[in-house]
């Protein structure tokens, strides 16, 4: 099978020349959708460790990816995009057989999450190569001018798959326990290899002179300021809202997740195009004051269902903050540097969410869980302040 296109033939057909990557990121994501519902419950309930251990647990995947991002960035430049999904892919196998062996130790629970923890690192390093790759892989496919499609297309399965594990990984977990995560987070990931290996790999640009990082990030640190700050209306929802729902005794949690991609994915198909049309910045501004909204009615409410309004008004107003902000982060990126660019972006996300969840599970011990969206409403509206700035500055900036 080839994804490979000239940019204009390919961008012809839309969503189709890019279904292969699209399969291949729903598959691999599928496993950290299966954990999202059911990590805080293994960590809270299973192991008896505070809410701060579960926003830590959650974090450190997202500082992880941090941390190796503009790596996979400077990988996808240089070895090429499918390489690096292929090396993110062995990762996410090798943090399923950790994941297997933390519960080896669940009699000592300080032992057993300490092993988690390194974990998910490993995993959040898996998320960081898979989707700089993938994305990397979309942009040579159909070509910088659709730099907000290739965004909201491939980022549409990544919630897919969120939607999908959230039920199925509070099935398996009500089934078999923790144990039926770690084996589907050691499983999926090798099986999705299959669905790699057939693919033709597109070449990186030679590399003449490529853009130094403090270049890079003069360029994209606006915008990813932007993205780290709504980010944190997202980490406030899959990292707590299944703590909220069971001390409010309200059920299914995983209902929440569902309808927080649900409404993701509608949003990123109905509206995926306007970014490349509108601008960046316009869409992430509107956007951003909808996930705020989202976020104070999820703060306010007394019953699930006015929590569960809040949280689809959160997933349609995030569903183009990423494709908004990346379109503004990535037009003056250098072809020859784009993974780079990409990868420093996106670091911006793993940045706001490898630091958001501990700080809101302190929020959570001191002042209770509902103080949690209270805290992310104002973070999400200091994000419309820099989208509106971007709005406001000059073209050429």
């Amino acid at each position: 099978m080839s994804v490979t296109s000239s940019p204009p033939e390919a961008a012809s057909r839309g969503p189709v020349a890019l279904l292969p990557l699209i399969g291949v990121v729903f598959t691999a994501y599928l496993v950290i959708g299966l954990a999202m519902p059911v990590l805080p419950l293994h960590v809270h309930e299973g192991l008896h460790l505070s809410t701060f251990m579960v926003g830590l647990v959650a974090g450190i995947q997202f500082a992880a990816a941090l941390l190796s991002r503009l790596f996979a960035g400077h990988h996808a430049d240089r070895r090429g995009a499918k390489h690096t999904v292929v090396t993110g892919l062995l990762c996410a196998g090798g943090a399923g057989l950790i994941h297997l062996l933390s519960l080896h130790f669940v009699h000592e629970p300080r032992l057993s999450v300490l092993i988690l923890l390194l974990g998910r690192a490993l995993l959040g390093v898996s998320e960081s190569f898979i989707v700089t790759g993938a994305l990397s892989w979309g942009l040579a496919i159909l070509g910088p001018q659709h730099t907000g499609k290739v965004m909201a297309w491939i980022g549409t399965a990544l919630y897919a798959a969120f939607a999908a594990g959230a039920p199925a990984g509070t099935a398996l977990y009500a089934r078999q326990g923790f144990l039926a995560i770690a084996l589907a987070t050691l499983v999926i990931p090798l099986a999705t290899l299959a669905l790699v290996l057939p693919l033709r790999a597109v070449q990186p640009v030679p590399a003449r002179a490529r853009t130094s990082f403090t270049e890079v990030a003069g360029i994209v640190w606006g915008p990813g300021l932007g993205l780290a700050l709504s980010g944190v209306g997202f980490g406030a929802i899959t990292t707590f809202i299944a703590l909220l729902f069971a001390e409010r005794g309200w059920s299914p949690a995983w209902l929440a997740l569902t309808v927080l991609c649900a409404a993701f994915m509608a949003g990123r198909l109905l509206f995926g195009h306007l970014p490349d049309r509108l601008g960046g910045a316009r869409v992430a501004l509107v956007c951003v004051l909808i996930e705020a909204v989202g976020q104070a009615l999820i703060w306010l409410a007394d019953s699930s269902a006015l929590v569960l309004a809040g949280v689809t008004l959160t997933g349609l107003g995030y569903s183009l903050v990423f494709p908004g902000f990346g379109v503004e982060a990535l037009r003056h990126a250098p072809p020859q540097s784009r993974g780079l660019a990409m990868g420093a972006y996106t670091a911006f996300l793993d940045l706001s969410l490898g630091l958001s969840s501990p700080v809101l599970g302190l929020v959570a011990s001191r002042a209770g869980l509902g103080a949690v969206f209270f805290a992310s409403t104002v973070t999400v509206l200091c994000a419309a302040a820099v989208a509106l700035g971007r709005v406001r500055a000059p073209a050429t900036t």
